[in-house]
């Protein structure tokens, strides 16, 4: 028996080809900033998605469920495009960079909240989605900082 039903497994699914596509966002927007506590703080932000996503693939094939091995979505690979076109075309690129960032991170904050709230999720899965979803928050927070002070 599988440990979720199918549109759950879709959507845990969903959320882990974000997390890459998140990772592969911070690696490109550190790429075009020149602050560099930016960049570093951009760096850091790609090594923790990595880290959500070893650690929700991990926990979703302890459950029992088959994780889709795919490293993104053509959606985010489009954004990442965006990306460097914003980057060439803009006057303040720092500033650029970090409003693309806050907005990712406030629509991965829905998407947690999405699959929290409205699927079926055993404890562990919970737990794990919880404890990321209050990280990529507080992580929001800090780049609405960064603004203010770059």
């Amino acid at each position: 028996m599988k440990p979720f039903n199918e549109n759950t497994e879709n959507k845990l699914n969903d959320l882990v080809e974000k997390a890459y596509d998140a990772e592969k966002g911070f690696k490109k927007v550190a790429a075009h900033v020149d602050n560099p506590r930016l960049k570093t703080f951009f760096n850091e932000k790609a090594l923790e998605r990595s880290g959500y996503i070893n650690e929700l693939t991990s926990t979703l094939r302890a459950q029992g469920m088959n994780v889709t091995e795919d490293d993104g979505s053509v959606a985010g690979s489009l954004h990442r495009a965006w990306i460097d076109t914003k980057a060439f075309f803009s006057i303040d690129n720092d500033e650029s960079m970090l409003e693309e960032v806050r907005t990712g991170e406030k629509a991965a904050v829905k998407d947690y909240e999405d699959v929290i709230n409205n699927y079926e999720l055993n404890p562990a899965v919970k737990n794990v989605l919880l404890k990321q979803k209050n990280a990529i928050e507080l992580s929001s927070n800090k780049a609405d900082y960064l603004e203010h002070i770059h």
